[in-house]
Formats: structure tokens, sequence, C-alpha cells
């Protein structure tokens, strides 16, 4: 198995909304950063969004600020990534990845953990 599983991905009209969830079997996300990471035809890999679990810090990508939102279950073990008002231009492969390391969280190249990815499509 891949070291994390994302879940929730799937089609939607333009301004509907979806979550996606990151798992880690067998593991905690408490000692990790986690960030959400997507792919769009023909485009490069880009960041989207991040959270501590030990402090709840969380950043986004200006792209998706005021309609996204990143949170996490400690119960679950879950970490989420709710999609509000989506637009076309969302449309694209999404991965959930982890780190421990320090330093600029929004590079897919710190992140030692990854998962297979989800597709989201977004119609006009």
């Amino acid at each position: 198995q891949v070291p994390l599983v994302e879940s929730g991905g799937g089609s939607v009209q333009a301004g509907g909304s979806l979550r996606l969830s990151c798992t880690a079997p067998g593991r905690t996300f408490s000692s990790y950063v986690v960030g959400w990471f997507r792919q769009a035809p023909g485009k490069a890999r880009e960041f989207v969004a991040r959270i501590s679990r030990t402090g709840g810090i969380t950043y986004y990508a200006d792209s998706v600020k005021g309609r996204f939102a990143i949170s996490e279950d400690n119960a679950k073990m879950t970490v989420y990534l709710q999609m509000n008002s989506l637009k076309p231009e969302d449309t694209a492969v999404y991965y959930c990845a982890a780190t421990t390391r320090g330093g600029p969280y929004y590079r897919g190249d710190q992140y030692d953990y990854w998962g297979q990815g989800t597709q989201i499509t977004v119609s006009s």
C-alpha cells in the first residue's frame, strides 16, 4: 500500500462542493505537516494548502483562498480538504502529502510521503 490514501474525488458542476480525505493507515499525523497539491492537464503540480497538526497552523494558495479549507480530525486520524464554489479551472488530480521537515512547505520536494491521487472534474 502507498503511505497515504486519498478519497472523496469525483465530478461536480461549477459552484458545487466536494470534500477530500487523507489518511495514513497504521499511523497518525501528530508529528507531521500535511499538504495538498494538484496537477491539471498540461500543467506542473502546484501547492494548494497545508496544515500543521501540532499547532493547527494553515496556509493556502491564493487561487483557493476563501473557497477551500483544510482541517483535521484527531479521533479519526484524518486530514480533510473542503472545496466550495468549485470552478472548471479546479479540475485536476489532487494529492495528499506529509513531511517532518522544516522549511518552505509550499514546495513539493519537501514532502517525503505521497498518496496516489484522486481526480476532481468540475463541469461548466
